[in-house]
């Protein structure tokens, strides 16, 4: 019987987690009340509470978790991209530029989560994430020494930049192949650099 209640409780949380990012997602974290999450998911508020602590607790899951997924996509890409490693970091940050801008996911990560839960913890979800994938896949690719830590940094600076610019186009096709493009013409100049520092 715990064990039934464990899966209960798990598919509970899980249930408030999905509901809670479609709708910070489509009306964003302020116009969102814990009552909206626990009527569309189903569960009383005191459930919510109970799995989440409050609203920020609530919102700094749908963030992990968006953030969880970004990562998965930035793997998956870079594993069918082949042996090579710089083909794989280029596969890594298109894939990175393409999932954090997604429409489930553009809202709530890049406008809501650094306002509402600080930037400092939202640099450090970001850096458990994506950026250790970056840097993983810069070493692979030849980067080295000195230059690692200072290059992971900027360019994923970069890359959220070109995801806020993108947020700015949405569903143009156009201003996304340019992005494409030019993260590919920044990503081949800091490859070719870095090999002969």
């Amino acid at each position: 019987m715990p064990r039934a209640s464990a899966e209960d409780a798990a598919r509970t949380a899980r249930s408030i987690l999905d509901t809670a990012t479609a709708l910070f997602a489509e009306s964003g974290f302020a116009a969102v009340a814990l009552e909206d999450v626990a009527a569309a998911a189903g569960v009383t508020r005191g459930a919510v509470y109970h799995h989440y602590g409050s609203k920020r607790g609530l919102f700094t899951a749908v963030v992990a978790h968006l953030q969880e997924r970004v990562a998965s996509a930035v793997v998956a890409a870079a594993d069918q991209a082949g042996a090579d490693a710089s083909a794989q970091l280029r596969a890594g940050c298109i894939a990175f530029l393409d999932a954090v801008t997604d429409a489930s996911a553009v809202r709530t990560l890049l406008v809501d989560a650094p306002a509402v839960i600080g930037w400092a913890e939202w640099r450090q979800l970001d850096a458990e994430h994506s950026v250790v994938h970056l840097r993983e896949a810069l070493a692979a690719a030849g980067v080295t020494g000195a230059l690692l830590e200072p290059l992971t940094a900027m360019l994923s600076g970069a890359m959220n930049d070109a995801a806020l610019w993108l947020a700015g186009h949405p569903g143009d096709s156009a201003a996304r192949a340019a992005a494409h493009r030019s993260l590919a013409l920044l990503l081949d100049a800091a490859l070719a650099s870095a090999s002969v520092s």
